[in-house]
């Protein structure tokens, strides 16, 4: 299946778990004073905290990881979840990604 398909059956899931969540953020990035739309899109925003990154690869690369840490930075989240369906057993396809304490108040 594709990687919308699960977006949409997941969706569906925090739905009925009366989760709030937003699909397909936007997520523009601010250099200096300007604000740049990049074309970042978060698949899964739960509850204004969890980040959602939806995977329908062979294996998660390296390269996965470090596109969610980016997103985790730039929308100022601490934790997120990078789920890749593309495997037999679902709990073998998740990978918790932390940003760390980068936030705190100066």
């Amino acid at each position: 299946m594709l990687e919308s398909a699960y977006e949409e059956c997941l969706a569906y899931e925090l739905s009925k778990a009366g989760l709030r969540f937003e699909r397909q953020k936007p997520l523009p990035v601010r250099y200096k004073e300007v604000q740049l739309d990049c074309g970042y899109r978060l698949d899964l925003v739960v509850e204004d905290e969890l980040i959602l990154e939806i995977k329908a690869v062979t294996e998660i690369l390296p390269i996965h990881e470090a596109q969610l840490l980016t997103y985790l930075k730039l929308d100022r989240k601490s934790l997120g979840l990078l789920i890749n369906f593309n495997v037999p057993v679902l709990k073998h396809g998740v990978k918790r990604v932390a940003c760390g304490d980068l936030f705190r108040p100066e």
